[in-house]
């Protein structure tokens, strides 16, 4: 067997191991039965809620489970023919395998990220909040335009996005967003996005075309479901109602029906402009809710919540990842070194590579370049 395919093999093997680990596989088949006897339970619709997430819950492990051992079953089957064309001189067998290990090593890396997604409100639905920073229309513009990455990213993912709330610009693009993305790992993948990030481009507004820095901030917050208790209380809310623009444009359909909720203890400012002023309170009172649930598990992580201690402004100092257009292409995340000079493809949703390189880092504490050199 090559040398090549020895080193494939053994890196599907270490990303099995860690997938095996991280779903404790020594103890799955007993959750497992657990689940399936609750299932069998005839008052277990008694609780509908309930209901739907132990099955959601034994739906994640059943596929945890599959996962390891088809990997496990792929792995084996190929190097089986990988030795049986060896030893019968069949070179197109041997060929058939190799490749067939290579595509199952790209397999097991993935579901290796995927296994690092198990924090406490990794696999909930999420909040996504862009606002324009220093640079005027032109950070509105860039606002729009990362808006536009992270829909795309989202879609691809097969996830659900509603838009909570918009402030348009004055000239062009938008001076803040919010959605709410809905899809197992929603917030598990999007929570390395938090921070400033930095455009560098030849303006599309500058007439001499002359170069601008524009900086746009993400932040990112996990939706808290029933199983999490929030408490607000009453006199630490003020709730106002202002107007707002309806679907057609500006100045159509305008109504009284958008909800502001300020958090006074601790200045906290949530916003929804649908067109039910109740229901603009619902999604307001659930976004504070995931704020402030967000900072109890800052608390509870050093690093995180130094990160947003430190995060300032959104302009020069603060960034996480860059965007260079001109004078040349090149997308960089200065936490983790990850950098790809496919910028198009970056503005169109492919933002899996930097995601994988910040889960990767959060858990092991370096960056995948600083590990892959230990290795």
């Amino acid at each position: 067997m090559r040398s090549e395919t020895r080193d494939i093999i053994a890196a599907i093997e270490k990303s099995i191991t860690l997938v095996a680990q991280r779903m404790d596989r020594e103890t799955a088949s007993y959750r497992l039965e657990e689940f399936n006897a609750r299932v069998e339970d005839p008052t277990l619709w008694d609780n509908p809620e309930a209901a739907q997430k132990l099955m959601r819950d034994r739906q994640v492990l059943l596929d945890k489970i599959s996962n390891v051992d088809a990997l496990e079953r792929d792995l084996r089957d190929n190097i089986e023919l990988i030795e049986m064309g060896e030893a019968e001189g069949d070179e197109d067998v041997v060929a058939e395998a190799e490749a067939a290990l290579r595509a199952l090593r790209d397999v097991a890396g993935k579901k290796e990220i995927e296994a690092l997604l198990d924090g406490e409100a990794d696999g909930n639905d999420t909040f996504l909040e862009i606002n324009s920073g220093a640079g005027g229309t032109e950070s509105c513009d860039w606002a729009s335009i990362l808006a536009r990455m992270y829909v795309r990213w989202a879609e691809k993912k097969g996830y659900t996005v509603e838009m909570q709330s918009e402030s348009p610009g004055e000239e062009a693009g938008i001076k803040s967003v919010a959605y709410k993305i809905s899809g197992h790992n929603a917030y598990g993948w999007l929570k390395s996005e938090s921070g400033v990030h930095r455009l560098v481009r030849i303006s599309p507004y500058d007439s001499a075309a002359r170069r601008h820095t524009s900086f746009s901030s993400v932040w990112v917050y996990p939706v808290v479901d029933d199983n999490i208790e929030i408490e607000v209380q009453d006199k630490d809310i003020r709730i106002d109602t202002y107007r707002s623009s309806g679907a057609g444009g500006q100045h159509v359909n305008t109504t009284d029906s958008a909800v502001r909720i300020t958090h006074l203890p601790t200045g906290i400012v949530v916003t929804s402009s649908q067109k039910s002023q109740h229901q603009n309170r619902d999604i307001a009172m659930k976004a504070l809710k995931s704020r402030l649930y967000q900072i109890e598990l800052d608390r509870r992580n050093a690093a995180i919540n130094e990160a947003h201690e430190s995060k300032g402004s959104a302009g020069w100092g603060n960034q996480i990842r860059s965007y260079v257009l001109q004078p040349y292409q090149m997308v960089k995340d200065l936490r983790t070194s990850h950098e790809t000079s496919d910028t198009q493809g970056v503005l169109d949703g492919d933002l899996d590579g930097f995601m994988a390189a910040t889960l990767a880092m959060d858990v092991s504490g370096k960056s995948r370049a600083e590990a892959n050199a230990e290795d």
